[in-house]
């Protein structure tokens, strides 16, 4: 039974309001104005958040921001020369291209390394041929002194300054020797690379790394053979690698190759001097 305080609602009457009933004693009418919580996102902004997805105007976007800083203005000229983009290139490199270099360098005769690496010369073949011949130069001059200290029944203690000395020797003459040679071919009208000078300088130290190991051999005349092979070989192939290049600096050509043959000879005889003498 339907109580007689309540009345029929017409539903086509409504229309964001409740339609009033039989209000008993006590009672209140509910309206509900319109809302616009159908639409999502709201048309409207209310506040700082806007039907935009943008962040707030007085908002802190830095990390927002893309981490690539595209938007900062690229170094350029010499400054460029001290980021690290800009060497990036020249350690680009597989390890089978390093492999072939260090082989062409074992072959000196061929000649053909500075056409090889001519469209893609690297430094990071250099700078670990550099750091191994530190390491193993170091070494082996501390066991040549601990042996002879032994033998003569003397007190030894480690020597550092054979690691200062060995990189001071192997990092200096693979830079200042290529960067000398980069400012004679330019005064002389042929030109090339100091990159590309780097590189070659740096593979032609490899034949000493395997050098050093040999001169543990306990012979003095063995010692000498080793030293003047490697010598000459690590000669012979920086020498043919600019022959062709400095034959266009005129007659004066033969010179300059003569003048780094007899370089890269002094760099063994002062490795077998400094490095492998037993006497103390």
């Amino acid at each position: 039974m339907m109580s007689s305080n309540y009345t029929a609602i017409d539903n086509e009457n409504v229309s964001g309001s409740v339609p009033a009933v039989a209000d008993p004693p006590g009672q209140v009418a509910v309206k509900f104005t319109e809302s616009n919580l159908q639409t999502f996102p709201p048309s409207s902004s209310q506040g700082k958040i806007s039907g935009a997805s943008g962040p707030p105007r007085d908002a802190d976007d830095t990390f927002s921001k893309p981490v690539s800083g595209s938007d900062e203005p690229q170094q350029s000229g010499w400054f460029r020369s001290f980021t690290i983009a800009a060497y990036q290139p020249y350690f680009d490199v597989d390890t089978s291209d390093v492999l072939e270099r260090i082989k062409d360098s074992l072959f000196p005769f061929a000649g053909s390394f500075s056409e090889k690496t001519a469209s893609n010369p690297d430094l990071y073949g250099p700078f670990w041929i550099c750091s191994t011949l530190v390491f193993v130069a170091a070494s082996i001059g501390t066991f040549f002194t601990y042996i002879t200290h032994k033998l003569q029944n003397k007190e030894w203690n480690y020597d550092i300054n054979f690691v200062t000395w060995s990189a001071g020797l192997f990092y200096g003459y693979s830079t200042i020797v290529p960067l000398c040679l980069f400012l004679v071919l330019k005064y002389f009208s042929a030109p090339s690379g100091l990159v590309q000078l780097l590189c070659l300088y740096g593979y032609s130290l490899f034949v000493f790394i395997p050098a050093l190991c040999l001169s543990l051999v306990p012979w003095e005349i063995v010692r000498w053979v080793v030293a003047g092979v490697a010598g000459f070989m690590s000669a012979t192939f920086v020498a043919l690698n600019l022959k062709h290049h400095l034959s266009s600096a005129g007659e004066r050509w033969f010179f300059i190759v003569a003048a780094i043959f007899l370089l890269q000879l002094a760099l063994a005889l002062v490795l077998r001097v400094y490095l492998f003498n037993l006497t103390v």
